[in-house]
């Protein structure tokens, strides 16, 4: 071992080493994991296929005289990837032994093997430091650099003519000083041939899609450029036809529900848990999903959200094992999980779970910008043309350049360096969660805390870097507190309930940041306010019932009916009829209606305590009348035309 270490230290010193490449040599495999789990800057790994236990006890464990095996280089190969599958692995074999560790090899994920007894290290540290290079290039950002940097003459869209029109402008002139002159050089179009084309690919955008995909742990991955919500649309477009069933958490994203409405899929839909202490919503019980697989086993497709915006995730393995035995295929919007190939603490990934598409929100958790977000495909029988015109129905014709730019560039940082990045992350999201804690008000919620009782029993796991931090004790409410930690602490929360704060910690997050949050709540803790009653925000009711396809109720014209009447008091005229909308209270950002689902009592009762309280709500999809809130519902001449949900779906089925 040392003098491999030798010998290729020497390589690096006397060849090309952009990198500054050096290496670390270990005696055992145990050494070799914790090497790479504390040195977040390992890159690469050669593995002797002759991998003993030097450390034994004298006598002990021998087999002819030498050192027992402590575990086989497959097993090593096996736990590195485990560790940090993005690692480069490489296999150090003896020439007569080739046949046999090749075969081995050809199914595992190795990047190459040398022969001992060449000792060619300069040819080795070649290799090496190419594959480095390949996993650090960025094809698309690179292309974009060097394009902008040809300063080529602009007779081509957009308007601004590489930011031309702004300048000297003392209308616009201020606006491309604050945004910096290469945003506006690296907004290009279409017209560009060597940038390539988002929808019809065939060059660098198509490279830097297939290194993503191989860092993510896909078959194929797809950039976006209109963020997940459109991702989620094109998947549920590619896959449901209508009249097709899904299976879906009542719980998703409402581009989710947005899906349904286009692809005229029938929704099954699966009630989340609730937490009502804390005003938060969980994942669905995996018994509520295993009984809607077995009664709608001709579904086409299930679709799931894990991690949720409080950071918790399924246990998912058995419950994508359950989907694809009755066929269903299985789509995981991972939006705020994109992070997770990248460190043992949150794996499995949907994908490494079995999943067939897993849709990720770049830029909610790594580097990317704004809306630039991936879709991720293994689904066995993908269909890309089809796939590809939904892609291209959704797309915009004119992308930002900058916005693919950055996801290329966003996927090399977790490449080379994401391990270390989240391993600082987690590390100080203990500390946060420690600091804040040790304020004796403010107190970050564990796991047990954050579960619904439904799902305590269902493995369902927490990402750390979301911290849920209950303010009860403080004596503010919730929006005092945001308004306070704003306006005197320069501080903005993700999220709130009633009587809770979301702190999002990413590869952002620095320990300045973290002091500065300490010092706020220490302040504010010492204040010493009695604690305050505070109200709850009304539970959300259960799902009732659809009456029609959601995309037979959404295309009638409708009529808005108001909530309540000029006296204030509630309309009770509504229960019984058929929403046209999609209304949905932000946060937390589930439906209370969709389209076709008939009203009851009880849902006119949420909405309008929602309207009457202290927290404030967004209610989307409710219209304002004058002063007279109104959401818009299926007229009754219009519901005696459509076809009721049985009825309709038994056509489609004939169509």
């Amino acid at each position: 071992m040392k003098e491999l270490c030798k010998g290729l230290s020497t390589a690096a010193k006397q060849l090309e080493n952009p990198f500054g490449i050096s290496f670390l040599g270990v005696a055992t495999a145990e050494e070799a994991i914790t090497a790479i789990r504390e040195y977040g800057d390992i890159q690469a790994v050669i593995v002797d296929d002759k991998t003993y236990n030097l450390t034994q006890t004298p006598g002990k464990g021998r087999r002819n005289g030498r050192p027992a095996l402590q575990m086989s280089a497959l097993e090593l190969i096996h736990t590195i990837h485990d560790l940090r599958p993005e690692l480069d692995v490489y296999v150090l074999i003896a020439q007569d032994s080739e046949s046999t560790i090749v075969d081995v090899l050809s199914n595992e994920a190795v990047d190459g093997y040398f022969y001992r007894e060449e000792r060619d290290y300069p040819g080795w540290y070649r290799i090496l430091n190419a594959q480095l290079q390949e996993r650090a290039r960025t094809p698309f950002y690179d292309q974009l650099k060097q394009y902008v940097f040809m300063a080529k003459d602009a007779w081509h869209t957009p308007g601004h003519s590489s930011g031309d029109s702004l300048r000297g402008s003392p209308w616009a002139e201020d606006f491309y000083h604050f945004m910096g002159e290469h945003i506006f050089r690296g907004d290009l179009s279409v017209s560009v041939p060597m940038l390539d084309s988002l929808l019809h690919p065939t060059g660098i955008i198509e490279e830097a899609q297939q290194v993503a995909a191989k860092a993510f742990g896909a078959r194929r991955t797809f950039f976006a450029t209109n963020g997940t919500s459109t991702a989620n649309k094109v998947i549920l477009q590619t896959l449901i036809a209508p009249g097709d069933k899904l299976l879906l958490d009542r719980n998703c994203h409402k581009s989710v529900h947005h899906g349904v409405v286009i692809s005229g899929a029938v929704p099954i839909y699966l009630d989340s848990s609730t937490n009502t202490e804390y005003g938060l919503f969980g994942p669905v019980p995996k018994a509520t999903i295993f009984k809607a697989i077995e009664a709608h086993s001709d579904a086409r497709a299930i679709i799931l959200t894990s991690c949720t915006y409080d950071g918790l995730r399924y246990d998912l393995r058995p419950i994508i094992e359950a989907a694809h035995q009755h066929g269903i295929k299985v789509i995981i919007d991972e939006a705020w999980y994109g992070h997770a190939r990248f460190h043992p603490a949150f794996r499995p990934t949907a994908l490494e779970a079995g999943a067939d598409y897993a849709t990720q929100s770049t830029h909610k958790v790594m580097s990317a910008f704004s809306q630039a977000s991936m879709i991720h495909v293994n689904d066995p029988d993908f269909n890309e043309h089809v796939f590809r015109e939904n892609y291209n129905m959704h797309t915009s014709t004119s992308p930002q350049y900058s916005m693919i730019a950055s996801l290329d560039v966003a996927r090399r940082q977790m490449s080379m360096e994401g391990y270390k990045l989240l391993d600082r992350t987690l590390q100080l999201a203990q500390e946060t969660k420690e600091l804040i804690n040790s304020t004796g008000v403010f107190r970050v919620l564990e796991l047990n805390d954050l579960l619904p009782e439904a799902v305590k029993s269902d493995g369902v796991q927490l990402d750390p870097t979301k911290l849920t931090v209950d303010i009860s004790a403080s004596g503010y409410t919730v929006d005092e507190l945001q308004k306070l930690l704003f306006e005197r602490f320069n501080i903005q929360i993700e999220k709130s309930t009633f009587n809770t704060i979301t702190l999002l910690l990413t590869i952002g997050t620095t320990r300045s940041k973290v002091s500065r949050l300490y010092d706020a709540l220490m302040r504010i803790s010492r204040e010493g306010r009695a604690p305050r009653r505070i109200y709850r925000t009304p539970e959300v009711p259960h799902f009732t019932k659809l009456a029609f396809l959601p995309r037979d109720a959404f295309y009638c014209g409708g009529e808005l009916t108001p909530l309540l009447d000029e006296a204030d008091a509630v309309n009770q005229k509504l229960a019984g009829r058929i929403s046209a909308d999609q209304i949905v209270p932000y946060p937390p950002g589930i439906p209370v209606l969709v389209p076709g689902q008939v009203i009851t009592p009880e849902i006119i009762s949420y909405l309008v305590n929602l309207l009457r309280s202290q927290k404030q709500v967004e209610l989307h999809g409710v219209v304002y009348d004058g002063w007279l809130p109104c959401i818009r519902m299926l007229t009754e001449a219009e519901a005696g035309q459509l076809l009721p949900l049985d009825e309709r779906c038994r056509q489609l089925a004939n169509v």
